[in-house]
């Protein structure tokens, strides 16, 4: 396959579903394959955290991780949204969520701590931080963000490629599955009722989270103070 430049990129895009465009884009296998090895380096870091604490603190800073990349119809229709040139140099430079890793905590504190973790290591670049827990969305979505850079070892070259780092809480998690699931749905009667009644219910799962965090807390003092 030959390499395609922009102008060529945005003909076939005309004449062609995107399905075909990216058959057509030589460097698009080897992007997505550095893509899915910059979220193996991410998940195995938290991984080793996750065995550290096991040992250091007897407990597990998280619950689960779970990564995915996005689909090549979601990474065409973002760069038409953003309007940013067609091409893969566009795409690795603009697009900063094609690679995801999700991290689900019990408690609000330990996302600091790992997200703090995670940035200090000397390898990691934070590009960007959305902090959406201090300062949640209007609908009362809530989660940290982090945008980071991260290098990968291939057998010929370095890359440093960005994955997109998100962590919330069980609760913030359920929220956020609960009102995605419900944005999809067709037909739905009084959509602004609903809205206000997800924005009540994030409010007390953020209330809950943190009375949570508290008890959690307490145990450990009393546990702390009779280790003393």
């Amino acid at each position: 396959m030959k390499e395609l430049h922009s102008a060529e990129l945005n003909e076939i895009l005309e004449e062609n579903n995107p399905e075909v465009l990216l058959e057509e884009m030589l460097p698009f296998e080897k992007l997505m394959m550095r893509y899915r090895c910059a979220l193996m380096e991410i998940e195995t870091k938290f991984k080793v955290l996750n065995e550290e604490f096991s040992l250091q603190y007897n407990r597990n800073p998280f619950e689960s991780i779970t990564s995915r990349i996005k689909n090549p119809i979601s990474i065409i229709n973002k760069v038409k949204r953003k309007g940013v040139e067609l091409s893969l140099e566009s795409i690795e430079q603009n697009i900063f969520d094609i690679a995801g890793v999700r991290i689900i905590c019990s408690f609000p504190e330990d996302i600091y701590i790992l997200a703090n973790l995670l940035i200090q290591q000397d390898d990691i670049i934070l590009i960007k931080k959305k902090d959406y827990i201090k300062n949640p969305k209007e609908n009362g979505y809530r989660s940290l963000h982090l945008i980071v850079d991260v290098p990968i070892f291939l057998s010929s070259e370095k890359k440093h490629m960005k994955v997109e780092v998100q962590f919330r809480t069980i609760a913030m998690d359920f929220w956020a599955s609960l009102d995605h699931k419900l944005k999809y749905k067709k037909n739905v009667q009084n959509p602004e009722k609903i809205a206000l009644e997800l924005k009540k219910c994030a409010d007390v799962i953020n209330q809950m989270d943190h009375r949570m965090q508290e008890i959690r807390n307490m145990i450990d003092f009393k546990g702390s103070a009779k280790r003393i």
